[in-house]
């Protein structure tokens, strides 16, 4: 076994994994595992820029965890930047603070790339319970991931839609408008025509998504009065039930979901608009396999992710 770290900085959140893994066996074992709501991404799909006050907090929350990394004594770290760091004409300032924080150079992948590391870390442990063809999707704050395979990847596309880009681009009101909401849904439409062109949505069997906004419409359907990883991975939920808390919570005011005992603060202000998205994604997923002949009468969440494929591909580097 080799304890390695995994982070993923995405546009809402920065998120740790400490693990000991064996690539050889494909067995990865938890030692620490935490995240943070940074916001890399505000104001980046308005002005192409990371905001001062958003690359300060990253990289304070990239300061803790290189501590974390020490005491734990990893032998490697994979540090992986996703939509807001591509988007972003000054990245290299994020680049360049996180090598001195981490000693290790920040690599701002591309979202295939992203797609592919959410699959292997997701479908490590689902394929093991339930049918292939895998449709995994990884509903970010800036971009969602979608790639379909059985074993690896055979097709993937990243759609820029997330909860965040939403939010800003169109959820102002609060609960948002009919307009607001229909110029989601269109943008989130738009994205998912694009992506059906390259993705078969009709071969899938098990629809698995990923990521904070899935886990939090997971843990709303489920009734949790708080949030509890141990309920809401593997959770199997019906379509119909999925799709009625992503209404709900996206009709909800901040206030009401500030309330719910699940809710991470960091969450509450775009959790109306990852609703949005993975309601659309699920509706979209299940008509075309109905028109394929098929019948998506489930979905599946996991909490295992592309921490755990960034973590299996660190583990494999140094195996090489």
């Amino acid at each position: 076994m080799t304890r390695v770290a995994a982070i993923d900085c995405g546009t809402n959140s920065i998120r740790l994994l400490v693990a000991d893994v064996d690539p050889g066996t494909g067995v990865l074992v938890d030692v620490d595992r935490r995240s943070e709501v940074v916001r890399l991404g505000q104001g980046v799909d308005r002005t192409g820029r990371l905001a001062p006050e958003a690359l300060a907090r990253t990289l304070d929350a990239s300061a803790r965890y290189a501590q974390i990394c020490a005491e734990l004594d990893v032998a490697t770290i994979r540090f992986v930047a996703t939509s807001a760091s591509r988007d972003a004409e000054n990245r290299a300032d994020f680049v360049d603070g996180v090598r001195v924080l981490l000693g290790v150079e920040p690599e701002v992948v591309s979202g295939q790339e992203e797609a592919a590391l959410s699959f292997r870390g997701a479908t490590g442990v689902v394929a093991a319970r339930h049918p292939g063809p895998f449709l995994v999707v990884d509903l970010g704050g800036g971009s969602t991931e979608l790639v379909l395979g059985e074993r690896a990847p055979e097709a993937a596309l990243s759609m820029d839609v997330g909860c965040v880009r939403l939010t800003e681009r169109h959820l102002q009101g609060d609960p948002p408008s009919a307009d607001e909401r229909a110029a989601a849904h269109r943008d989130v439409a738009a994205a998912l025509d694009e992506a059906a062109a390259v993705v078969p949505l009709g071969r899938t069997a098990t629809l698995v998504g990923l990521a904070g906004s899935v886990t939090t419409v997971t843990a709303h359907a489920l009734g949790l009065d708080s949030y509890r990883p141990e309920r809401i991975d593997g959770a199997v939920l019906a379509t119909d039930v999925v799709l009625a808390a992503c209404d709900d919570l996206l009709g909800r005011t901040r206030a009401q979901r500030a309330e719910l005992g699940f809710m991470h603060p960091g969450r509450v202000d775009v959790i109306g608009a990852g609703a949005l998205v993975w309601h659309d994604v699920v509706a979209r997923v299940r008509d075309e396999v109905a028109a394929a002949g098929g019948a998506l009468e489930s979905v599946v969440t996991s909490e295992h992710d592309i921490l755990d494929g960034i973590a299996f591909s660190a583990a494999e580097r140094l195996a090489r």
